[in-house]
């Protein structure tokens, strides 16, 4: 035999074996055989399997991606102009209240406060001399051997020269004041977390250079799209996750939502704080954070039951009358990992093809199989889509 006839003789033989078996044996088994309509025979009926539509409670979880900031960011700035002589932390670094961040180059405040000591020393040598002359006079008038006008001048130069020391003495602590001012000091402790000088640069009084994380409470915060600020989840417990190792996780409740909408990525800050902050979820680490909307009633299909139409979400309505189906576009609320969930579009009581759409067209007429729960008729879909990619 020709070798060119094997592949036509073997398909006219797998054809006649094929025949041999009714439609029938393709349903489940258990299902009766009345619930097949007698059109099954019928090669241009199609067999498919429905469900009927009904309303469930429906719960959508949210679920974004953020990081966790510090609760607390204060800008730290010298408080005197100068030229930046050393650095002592580097970004990331955990410092103290009191320690020294970096340090200015003090010549003009050490001459001030040499100004002011001398100021005062003067001040203490003229106050001396105003004493003297004063307990003179006051001996002197005593005896009557001095006049009146000369003990008042006395008494007068005295309290001159006692206010003159005052004020080198609040001329001295604000040199030495101005002294401190060179050294950047934290103030409060915490972390490092951005730096804009270097040893050299010239700062001037007020001028932030240093972003530090204030120790305490952590946020995890999101950038959420407008919408769902509009209609949040009705708990505003968030349970966060750390990405890299999802068995860190903490509860965290909605501690403040931004009053405006970022230009650049059209979203909106929302800042969850942590009830309390796991070692492992630093500053800057990235975690998940779920939410959950309050439940509603909807109707959802499995995935199978979907189909586009026009480049729109349809689903096959089987009309039990008439033994046809039609399409008819819905619009889809929320997919879900083996279902979809309608907003409209479809009717409870209404009955939907979840098996054999690939084969349909409107007006065509259908023979039932009997009804299949969500994960076969799942399973029948994949097995379809699988046939169709074979071929």
């Amino acid at each position: 035999m020709s070798s060119g006839l094997r592949p036509v003789l073997t398909a006219i033989a797998l054809a006649a074996a094929l025949s041999a078996f009714p439609v029938t044996a393709a349903l489940p088994a258990g299902t009766p055989a009345a619930s097949v309509a007698p059109e099954a025979e019928d090669p241009s009926v199609v067999l498919v399997r429905v469900v009927t539509a009904r309303k469930g409670p429906v719960t959508s979880d949210v679920v974004l991606t953020g990081d966790v900031q510090a609760q607390a960011q204060t800008n730290i700035a010298f408080r005197t102009n100068g030229k930046v002589a050393e650095r002592r932390v580097e970004v990331g670094d955990h410092v103290t209240a009191d320690q020294v961040l970096a340090v200015l180059e003090p010549l003009v405040q050490r001459a001030n406060l040499d100004n002011a000591r001398a100021a005062l020393v003067s001040a203490e040598a003229q106050l001396t001399q105003a004493k003297v002359t004063f307990e003179r006079q006051k001996q002197l008038i005593g005896g009557g051997y001095t006049t009146r006008p000369a003990y008042d001048n006395a008494e007068q130069q005295l309290r001159t020269s006692q206010a003159a020391v005052d004020s080198a003495k609040a001329a001295l602590g604000t040199a030495e004041e101005q002294l401190s001012y060179t050294e950047l000091r934290a103030g409060v402790p915490g972390i490092v977390m951005s730096r804009t000088f270097e040893v050299g640069q010239v700062v001037q009084s007020g001028q932030a250079v240093m972003v530090l994380a204030q120790d305490g409470p952590r946020d995890a915060v999101f950038n959420v799209y407008e919408a769902l600020t509009a209609h949040p989840p009705g708990d505003k417990t968030i349970h966060v996750t750390l990405q890299s190792d999802p068995a860190v996780s903490v509860n965290g409740h909605v501690r403040e939502i931004s009053p405006t909408v970022d230009a650049a990525s059209g979203t909106v800050r929302v800042k969850v704080g942590l009830d309390e902050t796991p070692p492992a979820m630093s500053l800057g680490a990235v975690v998940i954070g779920r939410g959950r909307f309050a439940s509603r009633e909807a109707v959802v299909l499995p995935w199978s039951a979907l189909y586009r139409s026009d480049g729109r979400p349809a689903v096959w309505i089987y009309d039990a009358g008439a033994g046809t189906v039609s399409i008819r576009d819905v619009e889809i609320d929320r997919y879900g990992f083996d279902d979809i969930v309608l907003k409209n579009g479809v009717a409870p009581g209404e009955t939907v093809v979840t098996a054999g759409i690939q084969f349909l067209r409107p007006g065509q007429h259908v023979a039932l199989a009997g009804p299949a729960t969500t994960d076969e008729a799942s399973r029948e879909a994949a097995k379809a889509a699988a046939g169709e990619g074979g071929r």
